[in-house]
């Protein structure tokens, strides 16, 4: 049986972008259509999950009262 491999962020938001792109183009009959919205779905929820974890993992660098560079969860 195939591994599936998890996708970076890049690459999840290349794939959903072409879902959005297929959908748009209003070719795929209904099936293929809800199947497609669905994959689409999972890779959006993907992508939220992405950006979550990278704005726990940002800090900011605030000037301290001692002029000194002090670092802040944003």
């Amino acid at each position: 049986m195939e591994e599936k491999k998890e996708l970076n962020f890049e690459e999840t938001m290349q794939k959903l972008e072409k879902i959005v792109q297929e959908l748009e183009k209003g070719d795929l009959n209904l099936d293929d259509s809800i199947k497609k919205f669905e994959e689409g779905m999972n890779l959006s929820k993907s992508v939220s999950n992405y950006l979550e974890e990278a704005e726990k993992k940002i800090t900011i660098l605030v000037k301290g009262e001692d002029g000194n560079l002090e670092e802040q969860e944003f």
